[in-house]
């Protein structure tokens, strides 16, 4: 029995809103490419089409690459850095199909993705994440094979660059955040300075509605001192809770029981060497509902 529409577009939701998010960074944004790919779904004449999974991966592409260059002016318009909106789980499973969230998702990634062109973005992903040959993604973007894998390999050298890779487990990547959460939440200022890198650097997000840094704070003393600040000024009213965010170990930080921001951090294994902390409230409010 063939499957009814429906049916088809919810099995392939997990894949369309993998790609979609990864596109814009937000799951608000992510939601309203895929309602628009599910309106133009049910108009199409389904019974002419080949493959509808090329079909819907085609068409929630093209849309994401049409509202990320929408989305562009505001972004450049964005008080201070812009982070992606974070996909929070209490228990640390991906929040949609896992399959699909587990890999390539960090923050670290799409922060580095936002620096490239809205169609070398899509060529990259449908690439190095998602694993389409180069025929499919050259007729998926109307290019040329040739200008395709152009795209990819100045994405990937730019992703090379920009955002290092670690061989490190999740029990090493839990340890070390348990530590550091440990000191922090203990003021422990030593500690703290012994978990960073000599070069870790601190990205902040606070959309003009927080306060946030306006350049990339960098060195660990500089960073150390942070945190500790936070627990000289704060002390007990500080709380600090372990989640998933886009699949990897993070920390969700409350003040006086209201959530203040949510940190991701690439480690090495052993010390930390980025942090990247969303104090934005407009992208911290659906994990507030849900902690």
């Amino acid at each position: 029995m063939q499957a009814s529409p429906a049916d088809t577009f919810t099995a392939l939701r997990p894949r369309l809103f993998a790609i979609a998010y990864r596109m814009l960074g937000t799951r608000a944004d992510a939601d309203d490419v895929l309602q628009d790919a599910w309106l133009r779904w049910q108009a199409a004449d389904q019974t002419a089409l080949q493959s509808a999974e090329a079909w819907l991966v085609t068409v929630t592409t093209r849309l994401a690459i049409d509202r990320l260059r929408a989305a562009r002016s505001e972004r450049e318009a964005y008080v201070g850095f812009w982070l992606p909106e974070p996909l929070v789980e209490l228990d640390e499973r991906t929040p949609e199909a896992a399959v699909e969230m587990a890999s390539e998702l960090s923050v670290a990634l799409l922060w580095v993705l936002e620096r490239l062109a809205p169609e070398e973005r899509a060529a990259f992903l449908l690439r190095q994440v998602f694993d389409y040959d180069y025929a499919e993604i050259a007729e998926l973007l109307g290019k040329s094979e040739a200008a395709c894998r152009q795209m990819v390999h100045r994405a990937a050298e730019r992703v090379r660059q920009e955002c290092p890779r670690f061989e490190v487990t999740p029990d090493q990547h839990r340890d070390v955040l348990a530590r550091f959460m440990h000191a922090a939440r203990s003021g422990e200022r030593t500690a703290i300075r012994a978990l960073m890198a000599d070069d870790v650097q601190f990205i902040g997000d606070g959309g003009g509605k927080m306060p946030s840094f306006g350049k990339i704070l960098r060195g660990a003393e500089r960073i150390a001192n942070l945190y500790w600040a936070v627990w000289r000024r704060l002390g007990a009213v500080v709380r600090y809770q372990t989640v998933s965010i886009n699949g990897e170990p993070g920390l969700l930080r409350f003040i006086d029981g209201q959530l203040e921001s949510a940190q991701s951090f690439v480690t090495d294994g052993e010390r930390i060497v980025a942090i990247y902390s969303l104090r934005n409230p407009d992208k911290l409010a659906r994990i507030a509902t849900e902690v």
